[in-house]
């Protein structure tokens, strides 16, 4: 008989599970058209009836699966009764058939943090720009990103009437990662991708000192990030604060898991134990590949103006 699967393999297939339930809660609330939304910070902060539901789905479901792993949202909400309807106890079959990689064979669970964006793309979703939108859900392990989930719940939305919506992207680092079809951006073509609703004198004076060919703006890091491993946008680039953990550290994981870099703008990596900060107050770099060149033009007044 075969040892049961490691803790991290259970955790992953339990999370993309987990992930395509919450796309299902979000079209719904979508279709059934009250949105509910709250401004948190201010007109660009905001929370919608599925950003509350989706968390509390998500973080229900694998708590009472894995009651010792570390959850953190990004909503803060009341702590309520979470009704059976949102749970989700079923996994992924395919992921738990992988072999963990040896370095994370021996994780117990209260090693783990798992950090949950349920709607990354808020903003976009109530704009109707749908295909923004993200789930992200982040494993790490002694402060380090190892495996994500993005689910998008509004994939191959403009395909017409029978298209399938929705998919869900995996990875784990040593494994790789799936869901997707890698694709590497046009050789020589410097293609940004960036914010579009949190734009600033720093993020564009950063964006033209990398003299790109085309900038392409988005809603949700989740959303970017796919853009670099689909092959259309060479950087994300994002010299500004806002950003925080939930919304890097799933996107992370399926980056480093296939090659790829993601730190803030000075060059430091990101950490993601408990008791870190939640803001990445130093901005975004990524990339798929030549993460070396993209570094190495940001501009050290952009550098110097934003503070770890």
């Amino acid at each position: 008989r075969m040892a049961s699967p490691a803790l991290l393999m259970r955790v992953v297939a339990s999370a993309y599970s987990v992930a395509e339930k919450a796309a299902t809660i979000v079209r719904n609330v979508m279709s059934a058209g009250d949105l509910g939304i709250v401004e948190k910070a201010g007109p660009n902060d905001l929370q919608t009836k599925a950003d509350r539901l989706v968390q509390m789905s998500i973080c229900a479901s694998l708590a009472r699966k894995f009651p010792k792993v570390t959850i953190i949202g990004e909503e803060e909400l009341p702590a309520e009764d979470v009704t059976e309807d949102l749970i989700e106890d079923s996994h992924c079959e395919e992921i738990l058939k992988k072999p963990c990689p040896d370095q994370y064979t021996g994780i117990k669970e209260e090693e783990l943090v798992i950090w949950v964006d349920p709607l990354d793309g808020t903003k976009e979703y109530t704009e109707g720009l749908l295909d923004h939108v993200t789930i992200l859900i982040g494993i790490a392990y002694r402060g380090k990103a190892i495996a994500g989930v993005i689910n998008q719940p509004y994939y191959n939305y403009e395909a017409g009437a029978d298209a399938v919506l929705g998919r869900t992207i995996w990875g784990v680092l040593g494994i790789g990662a799936f869901g997707f079809q890698l694709t590497e951006a046009p050789a020589g073509k410097h293609i940004i991708v960036t914010t579009r609703s949190h734009s600033s004198t720093l993020v564009n004076e950063c964006i033209s000192a990398l003299n790109p060919d085309t900038v392409i703006r988005v809603g949700g890091a989740g959303n970017k990030i796919i853009q670099l491993i689909e092959g259309k946008a060479s950087a994300y680039v994002f010299a500004s604060p806002g950003c925080k953990k939930w919304d890097t550290c799933a996107p992370e994981a399926i980056l480093h898991a296939v090659g790829g870099k993601i730190t803030d703008i000075r060059g430091n990596p990101f950490q993601y134990n408990k008791e870190v900060k939640h803001m990445n107050s130093a901005g975004v770099l990524a990339t798929l590949r030549n993460y070396d060149y993209y570094a190495s033009l940001i501009p050290n007044t952009v550098k110097q103006s934003l503070v770890p």
